[in-house]
Protein backbone atom coordinates (compact mmCIF):
# COMPACT_ATOMS: atom_id res chain seq x y z
CA UNK A 1 0.00 0.00 0.00
CA UNK A 2 1.39 3.77 -1.12
CA UNK A 3 2.11 5.83 2.08
CA UNK A 4 -1.03 7.53 3.08
CA UNK A 5 -0.91 11.19 2.40
CA UNK A 6 -4.88 12.50 3.28
CA UNK A 7 -5.92 16.50 3.31
CA UNK A 8 -8.06 16.71 6.16
CA UNK A 9 -11.24 18.64 4.95
CA UNK A 10 -13.41 18.32 8.70
CA UNK A 11 -11.66 17.19 11.45
CA UNK A 12 -13.13 14.07 14.13
CA UNK A 13 -14.17 17.18 16.24
CA UNK A 14 -16.56 19.16 13.71
CA UNK A 15 -18.12 15.90 12.57
CA UNK A 16 -19.47 15.33 15.82
CA UNK A 17 -20.56 18.53 16.75
CA UNK A 18 -22.46 18.20 13.64
CA UNK A 19 -24.12 14.75 13.93
CA UNK A 20 -25.33 15.90 17.32
CA UNK A 21 -27.45 19.14 15.55
CA UNK A 22 -28.62 16.41 13.29
CA UNK A 23 -29.68 14.11 15.83
CA UNK A 24 -30.91 16.83 17.67
CA UNK A 25 -32.98 18.15 14.51
CA UNK A 26 -34.68 14.75 14.01
CA UNK A 27 -35.66 14.15 17.64
CA UNK A 28 -37.36 17.65 17.65
CA UNK A 29 -38.71 16.73 13.82
CA UNK A 30 -41.04 13.30 14.61
CA UNK A 31 -43.20 12.61 17.41
CA UNK A 32 -42.06 10.33 19.68
CA UNK A 33 -45.11 7.77 20.04
CA UNK A 34 -44.56 6.73 16.14
CA UNK A 35 -42.27 4.52 14.72
CA UNK A 36 -38.69 5.92 13.18
CA UNK A 37 -36.65 3.64 11.32
CA UNK A 38 -33.25 4.18 10.07
CA UNK A 39 -32.49 2.62 7.44
CA UNK A 40 -28.59 2.72 6.61
CA UNK A 41 -27.37 2.01 2.90
CA UNK A 42 -24.33 -0.08 3.57
CA UNK A 43 -21.53 -0.26 3.38
CA UNK A 44 -20.73 4.03 3.58
CA UNK A 45 -23.12 4.79 6.06
CA UNK A 46 -22.64 2.50 9.48
CA UNK A 47 -20.10 5.20 11.30
CA UNK A 48 -22.42 7.94 10.80
CA UNK A 49 -25.80 5.90 11.21
CA UNK A 50 -23.87 4.93 14.27
CA UNK A 51 -23.32 8.55 15.80
CA UNK A 52 -26.72 9.64 14.14
CA UNK A 53 -28.79 7.17 16.29
CA UNK A 54 -27.04 7.77 19.39
CA UNK A 55 -27.64 11.60 19.03
CA UNK A 56 -31.34 10.87 18.40
CA UNK A 57 -32.99 11.58 21.71
CA UNK A 58 -36.70 9.31 20.84
CA UNK A 59 -36.58 5.37 20.32
CA UNK A 60 -35.27 4.07 16.66
CA UNK A 61 -35.32 1.07 14.83
CA UNK A 62 -32.54 0.57 12.43
CA UNK A 63 -32.05 -1.51 9.50
CA UNK A 64 -29.66 -2.28 6.77
CA UNK A 65 -29.53 -2.50 2.65
CA UNK A 66 -26.87 -2.99 0.32
CA UNK A 67 -26.29 -1.15 -2.91
CA UNK A 68 -23.83 -1.38 -5.12
CA UNK A 69 -23.08 1.30 -8.13
CA UNK A 70 -19.31 1.67 -8.05
CA UNK A 71 -17.99 -2.05 -8.36
CA UNK A 72 -14.13 -2.54 -8.17
CA UNK A 73 -13.13 1.41 -9.18
CA UNK A 74 -13.88 5.22 -7.97
CA UNK A 75 -15.92 6.03 -10.62
CA UNK A 76 -19.50 4.89 -10.42
CA UNK A 77 -20.76 2.60 -12.92
CA UNK A 78 -24.23 4.62 -13.14
CA UNK A 79 -25.80 1.35 -12.56
CA UNK A 80 -27.66 0.56 -9.31
CA UNK A 81 -28.15 -3.21 -7.43
CA UNK A 82 -29.50 -4.12 -4.94
CA UNK A 83 -27.53 -6.64 -3.20
CA UNK A 84 -29.14 -6.86 0.17
CA UNK A 85 -32.71 -5.71 0.73
CA UNK A 86 -34.37 -4.50 4.27
CA UNK A 87 -35.86 -7.26 6.93
CA UNK A 88 -38.06 -4.44 8.12
CA UNK A 89 -41.86 -3.74 6.76
CA UNK A 90 -41.67 0.31 6.01
CA UNK A 91 -45.23 0.46 5.74
CA UNK A 92 -46.74 3.46 8.29
CA UNK A 93 -43.42 3.97 9.33
CA UNK A 94 -41.52 7.27 9.41
CA UNK A 95 -38.13 6.69 7.44
CA UNK A 96 -35.49 7.88 7.18
CA UNK A 97 -32.50 7.10 4.61
CA UNK A 98 -29.07 7.14 5.89
CA UNK A 99 -26.18 7.47 3.41
CA UNK A 100 -22.60 8.76 3.43
CA UNK A 101 -22.50 10.28 0.85
CA UNK A 102 -25.22 11.99 -1.70
CA UNK A 103 -22.86 12.65 -5.06
CA UNK A 104 -24.91 11.54 -8.67
CA UNK A 105 -28.36 10.36 -6.85
CA UNK A 106 -28.82 7.86 -9.22
CA UNK A 107 -28.37 5.63 -6.29
CA UNK A 108 -31.19 7.45 -3.83
CA UNK A 109 -33.59 8.35 -6.59
CA UNK A 110 -33.65 4.38 -7.39
CA UNK A 111 -33.85 3.72 -3.76
CA UNK A 112 -36.55 6.44 -3.22
CA UNK A 113 -38.69 4.90 -6.16
CA UNK A 114 -38.67 1.55 -4.50
CA UNK A 115 -39.11 2.63 -1.06
CA UNK A 116 -42.15 4.91 -2.18
CA UNK A 117 -43.69 1.30 -3.04
CA UNK A 118 -43.72 0.08 0.43
CA UNK A 119 -45.90 3.08 1.61
CA UNK A 120 -43.82 4.89 4.05
CA UNK A 121 -46.08 7.75 6.54
CA UNK A 122 -42.89 9.65 5.26
CA UNK A 123 -39.51 9.46 4.12
CA UNK A 124 -36.95 11.64 4.47
CA UNK A 125 -32.71 11.61 3.56
CA UNK A 126 -30.49 11.94 5.83
CA UNK A 127 -26.67 12.50 4.46
CA UNK A 128 -23.49 12.98 5.67
CA UNK A 129 -21.65 14.26 3.20
CA UNK A 130 -23.32 16.04 -0.07
CA UNK A 131 -21.39 16.72 -3.45
CA UNK A 132 -24.28 18.60 -5.18
CA UNK A 133 -21.68 19.69 -7.88
CA UNK A 134 -21.83 15.79 -9.86
CA UNK A 135 -25.58 16.06 -9.24
CA UNK A 136 -27.64 13.92 -12.14
CA UNK A 137 -30.64 13.44 -10.39
CA UNK A 138 -32.47 15.74 -8.20
CA UNK A 139 -32.39 14.62 -4.46
CA UNK A 140 -33.85 16.50 -1.38
CA UNK A 141 -31.41 15.83 1.25
CA UNK A 142 -33.57 16.96 5.01
CA UNK A 143 -30.90 16.44 7.11
CA UNK A 144 -27.11 17.17 5.48
CA UNK A 145 -24.16 17.18 7.42
CA UNK A 146 -21.44 18.93 4.94
CA UNK A 147 -21.30 19.95 1.59
CA UNK A 148 -18.18 19.13 -0.33
CA UNK A 149 -16.58 19.68 -3.17
CA UNK A 150 -16.03 17.73 -6.42
CA UNK A 151 -12.76 15.44 -4.94
CA UNK A 152 -12.51 12.42 -3.83
CA UNK A 153 -13.16 12.03 0.03
CA UNK A 154 -12.52 9.12 2.56
CA UNK A 155 -12.87 8.23 6.62
CA UNK A 156 -15.96 8.08 8.81
CA UNK A 157 -16.88 5.54 6.61
CA UNK A 158 -15.99 6.37 3.27
CA UNK A 159 -13.80 4.02 1.50
CA UNK A 160 -11.22 3.94 -1.57
CA UNK A 161 -11.38 0.23 -2.60
CA UNK A 162 -12.69 -0.89 0.55
CA UNK A 163 -9.42 1.37 2.46
CA UNK A 164 -9.69 4.36 4.86
CA UNK A 165 -12.98 3.56 6.42
CA UNK A 166 -11.68 4.27 9.75
CA UNK A 167 -9.65 7.62 9.65
CA UNK A 168 -11.90 9.93 12.41
CA UNK A 169 -11.68 12.88 9.72
CA UNK A 170 -12.72 13.55 6.58
CA UNK A 171 -10.24 13.37 4.10
CA UNK A 172 -9.53 14.03 0.74
CA UNK A 173 -7.14 12.10 -1.71
CA UNK A 174 -5.59 11.53 -4.93
CA UNK A 175 -7.54 8.49 -7.08
CA UNK A 176 -4.05 7.52 -7.34
CA UNK A 177 -3.46 6.65 -3.68
CA UNK A 178 -5.73 5.04 -3.02
CA UNK A 179 -3.93 1.32 -2.75
CA UNK A 180 -4.81 -0.27 -6.34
Amino acid sequence: MPELHPEVLIPAAEIAQRVQSLGAAITEDYPKNEPLLLIGVLRGSWIFLADLARAIKRPVEIDFLHTSSYGAGTKSSGEVKLVQDLSTCVEGMHVIVVEDIVDTGITLDYLLRVLHQRHPKSLAIASFLDKPSRRQRPVEIRYCGFSVPNRFVVGYGLDANGEFRNLPDLCAIDEGESGD
